[in-house]
C-alpha cells in the first residue's frame, strides 16, 4: 500500500493495498475504498463513504462531509460512489439526510470537473460529465450520459433525463427533458435533441428520426403538452415511449 507518511487514516478505514493516497490526505473511521483508488494530494474522505474502483480523486476534493442543511444532527447517513469516476479538485459529495432517503449516490465513469458540488440525497447516473462549478441541490436526480455545462445550477429536486446536454450558465428549475438539448441562449428552453451527442453513443438513423419526429410535436406543434404527448404515443420505438414516461411522471414540470 502507498499512504504518504503526512497522510491521515483513521482506524477503521479499509484501504485496499491497491490504492494510493498521496500528501495531506484525511481519511475517516468508516471510508471503505475499492480496489486501484487513487487519492492525489489534500483530499478529504469521511462519513459512510464507500466506493468502487479505479476512482481518482485530484485535490481538495471534499467527500461524504456532513451535508448542508440545517436539519441534519448527525444521523448516520451514507455517500456511495461507483467505478473508473474522475472527481477533480475542490469537488464536493455531501453524504444523505435522513429526509431525504440517507444516502447521496454517484454512478460510473463520471467526469465531475473543478468545483463541481453535489448536494445531498442526490442521484447522479453513470457516464456523465459536470463541468466546472455545475451545482446540484440536494434531491437532485441526473440519469445516464448527461452533460451539464458550466455554472449551472440545478434546483432541488428536479430530474435530468438521460442523453441530456445542458449548455452553460443555465439555471435548471423544473426538470430536462431526455435527449434534448437545453440552453440559456434560448430562454432555458429545449429547442431539439441532442444529435450529436445521440450519434457518438451509437444511435441510429432511425432512431434519431423517431426522436426528431417526437420532438417537432412537442415544441414545434401548435399543441399543449398533454396533446403532443397523445400525438407521440403513435410514434414507434422505446426512445420515444421513455421520453413520454418521463413527461407523464415530472413532478416540477418539463423545460420545453
Amino acid at each position: 500500500m502507498s499512504i504518504h507518511p503526512s497522510a491521515l487514516i483513521a482506524k477503521g478505514a479499509r484501504i485496499p493495498e491497491s490504492c494510493t493516497v498521496g500528501p495531506y490526505c484525511s481519511v475517516g473511521p468508516e471510508v471503505e475504498l475499492g480496489e486501484s483508488c487513487t487519492l492525489i494530494s489534500h483530499v478529504v474522505i469521511d462519513g459512510r463513504t464507500r466506493t468502487g474502483v479505479s476512482n481518482t480523486f485530484y485535490p481538495f476534493c471534499s467527500i461524504g462531509m456532513a451535508p448542508q442543511d440545517l436539519k441534519y444532527k448527525g444521523e448516520p447517513t451514507a455517500t456511495e460512489i461507483g467505478d473508473g469516476n474522475t472527481i477533480r479538485e475542490c469537488v464536493t459529495i455531501s453524504r444523505g439526510t435522513t429526509g431525504g432517503g440517507g444516502i447521496t449516490r454517484l454512478g460510473s465513469n463520471n467526469l465531475l470537473m473543478a468545483y463541481v458540488h453535489i448536494g445531498h440525497d442526490s442521484q447522479v447516473g453513470s457516464n456523465c460529465i459536470l463541468a466546472n462549478n455545475a451545482t446540484l441541490a440536494g434531491h437532485v436526480t441526473i440519469e445516464d450520459h448527461v452533460t451539464l455545462g458550466a455554472f449551472c445550477p440545478v434546483h432541488q429536486h428536479c430530474v435530468v433525463g438521460a442523453y441530456s446536454f445542458i449548455g452553460g450558465g443555465t439555471i435548471v428549475t423544473q426538470d430536462v427533458l431526455p435527449f434534448s438539448l437545453t440552453s440559456c441562449r434560448r430562454e432555458n428552453k429545449a429547442f431539439g435533441i441532442n444529435k450529436i451527442g445521440l450519434e457518438r453513443r451509437g444511435f441510429t438513423p432511425e432512431r434519431l428520426r423517431q426522436l426528431q419526429k417526437a420532438y417537432r410535436l412537442l415544441l414545434a406543434a401548435k399543441l399543449n403538452t398533454t396533446q403532443a404527448v397523445a400525438k407521440m404515443r403513435e410514434i414507434e420505438g422505446e426512445d420515444v415511449a421513455l421520453l413520454v414516461r418521463f413527461i407523464e411522471g415530472s413532478e416540477r414540470g418539463v423545460i420545453k
